[in-house]
């Protein structure tokens, strides 16, 4: 049970890295909550595989720092009727 939620840790990191994707986008393509995303990659991922960890951790600083954008076009797109 060990090895496969530290391989689910690290394949989810992948994901992410390789795609740029948020946390929402890794939980709807992996079939999981967004709070297993979250506790995989910040919890779990540090003790499995600290170099990936630094990667993931950059990409979702990143998303993070950018959402107020997605946001904003996602309320734009909602009452322009896209």
């Amino acid at each position: 049970m060990r090895e496969t939620i530290e391989q689910r840790a690290c394949d989810l990191a992948v994901y992410i890295i390789e795609n740029k994707a948020t946390v929402r986008a890794a939980a709807k393509e992996f079939g999981i909550s967004k709070s297993t995303v979250h506790k995989d990659l910040s919890e779990r991922l540090p003790h499995c595989n600290r170099t990936l960890y630094l990667q993931v951790k950059e990409v979702l600083e990143q998303n993070k720092a950018e959402r107020h954008i997605r946001g904003g076009l996602a309320t734009r797109r909602k009452y322009r009727g896209e």
